[in-house]
């Protein structure tokens, strides 16, 4: 396979999850950080490659990947083992719902953009946007932890790693960073303690990024 370069934002939540499925493929990659502090994303170098302007983009195998879960699908065709989708087609359908809970449902609301654009445009105090924030994070864990609990095992789906579970801890590293309260989702949490401790996920954790020492976004 052709170098590998992950276009990413070490707190980007999409960004974390792709780290994740390329651990867990042991696929080897360059990590060009794009800071969207500063609106690096914006940039006209940037934009010439993803013209939507988000982390994260994958380039492999002569191909621009952008969207985390479009890039989960690729590399299942690609490098087979282990999936990060079931086979069996109902499991799947299941697999995905979990996923899409958080990318769809959850993490939009509560992207970088989302909220500057409350704080900038809308003239939100902090502490609204901070509200805004917790409150649709906690919707959308409760819908989750409801959907997951009957089928749940070490993982969201018994006890394989799905789409679903990388993009569950990425989530709640962030609902944590921005002091979500918790305690409503044991299934959630108790399966996210189990990821966290894997190495492809431990690895591609924030904190173990460049930078470390900056604030950041969802």
């Amino acid at each position: 396979m052709s170098a590998v370069v992950l276009h990413d934002y070490f707190r980007s939540s999409a960004s974390y999850r792709v780290r994740i499925a390329l651990n867990l493929k042991r696929i080897d990659y360059d990590q060009h950080a794009i800071d969207l502090r500063h609106d690096e994303q914006k940039g006209a170098d940037f934009r010439r490659l993803n013209p939507q302007g988000f982390v994260p983009m994958l380039e492999i195998g002569g191909e621009r990947l952008t969207q985390s879960l479009a890039i989960f699908d690729y590399l299942d065709a690609q490098v087979p083992e282990p999936p990060l989708l079931p086979r069996d087609p109902a499991e799947r359908a299941h697999a995905l719902a979990l996923a899409l809970t958080i990318a769809c449902d959850i993490h939009p609301l509560n992207n970088l953009r989302v909220l500057r654009y409350l704080k900038n445009e809308l003239g939100q105090p902090q502490a609204a946007i901070d509200g805004w924030y917790r409150h649709w994070v906690a919707d959308g864990l409760a819908a989750l932890e409801a959907l997951a609990a009957p089928r749940a095992g070490r993982c969201l789906l018994g006890d394989a790693v799905t789409v679903a579970d990388i993009c569950l801890v990425p989530q709640l590293y962030n609902a944590r960073r921005l002091d979500t309260p918790l305690d409503a989702f044991p299934t959630l949490t108790r399966i996210d303690e189990a990821l966290t401790a894997i190495p492809a996920f431990a690895a591609a954790h924030p904190d173990r990024q460049a930078p470390t020492d900056q604030e950041s976004s969802s």
